[in-house]
């Protein structure tokens, strides 16, 4: 915690008591985790010593929410800071199996904690269901009985505005830049045309196609809209429209006339195809290839052992990697 300070972290997300504590000893901005469940007012101004903003339960409907938010500015309960307590809730991304994320299958079969960031996603395997007394199978529709869709509330933002829900997550752990490049600009721009009171059904559907190019396993609304019972993913791995195929590691860039220089080490690219860069300083970058050229001659294909250039607007290095976009 005190590295995180010293290194300008914005907040620490944090369940244990201790590190509750700590944050507010140094002055460090804390968000409390949904991992202590909070379900109802009197757990909010438990933990309003500790923290400005709560992540509410998982589990909580839009109407539950609501609630909680009109019961802050009620009865005034304010954070550290002094201000009003902010909610914050899950937005988009993988919702673990087990109740606001407190699941111990990964620490119990492999010792490896999913709260220490080692889960090794039990829940996303294949399972077949048997009788311990007699052995009998039972024949269910969907072998993946744990594995639980993607959250998506991009199509109802504006209820979870009105719900008085200040902060979004989204999550983002171990995904790559593409996917968070993607998910992170279309809820901005949701976010933005709700403020511009230009949030609409059209846009709503632009934005749930993009979403779906990238890693998912599926999307539902989660418990927000009232649902009992959760979506369960019926497959394993992703379920996008699109993929990325490694193609080629950067060499070096021309800053004066833009344009990047690759060794193309498996595949194939040719004029027209649409591809992706990354790069840990860039970030990502996706565009459509006009032109290549090999040896400054323009040529229609590149094939895997050959070094080439492409138009790039953004400075690419020895660590950028190229990847061609296709259908998933």
């Amino acid at each position: 915690v005190d590295q995180a300070k010293e290194d300008g972290v914005t907040a620490i997300i944090g369940a244990d008591h201790a590190v509750m504590a700590h944050c507010r000893a140094i002055g460090m901005p804390l968000h409390i985790s949904t991992q202590v469940n909070i379900t109802n007012i009197e757990t909010v101004e438990f933990y309003a010593v500790f923290a400005d903003v709560m992540v509410l339960s998982r589990e909580l409907s839009l109407r539950q929410v609501q609630s909680i938010a009109r019961e802050i500015e009620r009865r005034q309960i304010k954070g550290p800071s002094g201000a009003l307590i902010r909610l914050e809730v899950f937005g988009h991304g993988a919702l673990c199996m087990a109740v606001s994320g407190k699941c111990y299958l990964s620490l119990h079969s492999h010792n490896a904690s999913a709260n220490r960031g080692a889960c090794i996603q039990n829940c996303r395997k294949a399972y077949v269901v048997t009788s311990k007394e007699d052995g009998t199978e039972l024949e269910i529709d969907n072998e993946y009985i744990m594995s639980a869709k993607d959250l998506c509330t991009i199509g109802f933002l504006d209820k979870i505005q009105e719900a008085g829900v200040r902060i979004l997550k989204i999550e983002g752990r171990g995904r790559s830049a593409d996917y968070v490049d993607t998910t992170v600009r279309c809820y901005r721009e949701a976010v933005d045309a709700l403020q511009q009171s230009s949030y609409t059904r059209e846009k709503v559907v632009l934005w749930m196609d993009e979403l779906a190019t990238v890693y998912n396993r599926g999307f539902w609304d989660g418990y927000y809209l009232g649902r009992k019972m959760g979506e369960w993913s019926d497959g394993p791995g992703s379920q996008a429209t699109e993929r990325k195929v490694y193609l080629a590691k950067g060499v070096k860039y021309f800053d004066k006339i833009k344009v990047g220089e690759f060794q193309m080490e498996s595949h194939s690219l040719q004029k027209g195809d649409r591809i992706l860069i990354t790069d840990p300083v860039m970030g990502v970058l996706k565009s459509e290839v006009n032109e290549i050229r090999v040896d400054d001659l323009i040529v229609d294909t590149v094939q895997r052992g050959v070094r080439f250039s492409i138009k790039v607007d953004e400075k690419i290095r020895p660590s950028s990697k190229l990847y061609k976009i296709v259908e998933g």
